[in-house]
């Protein structure tokens, strides 16, 4: 009585990782909604309405009525991310300016009084090494 067949705990295994992707599916519905901005306040109550009461079928209606849309949201997140994440890239490592802005970049200072002569002539002939 205490000994569980193989069997058992293999059908176990396939009904919990049935249920797992059913939850993946069903949550993954819900954030697309609530994240699709083009879609009203009263899409997405009635959306909800029908998840909550009935949340299979609702998120498998859902998948049909919007899975489209749903892919090419997610792949504009994902461009958007990876642009802010580029750009922040950039601005972290700093560009490298050319001798000639780094030049005029100096002259600025000299000429505010930020730097002294000598003090732009070695920027300088940091620019021009």
């Amino acid at each position: 009585m205490g000994t569980t067949s193989f069997w058992d705990i293999l059908l176990w295994s396939f009904w919990f990782f049935i249920w797992i992707a059913a939850l993946t599916v069903y949550f993954r519905c819900l954030f697309d909604m609530f994240g699709d901005h083009s879609l009203s306040g009263w899409a997405k109550a009635g959306w909800a309405i029908l998840m909550i009461f009935l949340p299979w079928l609702g998120a498998l209606i859902y998948l049909i009525a919007r899975g489209r849309s749903m892919a090419e949201r997610q792949m504009a997140r994902v461009a958007q991310q990876q642009a802010a994440q580029q750009e922040y890239i950039k601005q972290a490592a700093g560009t490298a300016a050319t001798p000639a802005a780094q030049i005029a970049d100096a002259k600025a200072l000299l000429d505010s009084g930020a730097i002294s002569a000598t003090e732009f002539e070695s920027l300088k002939a940091k620019a021009l090494a």
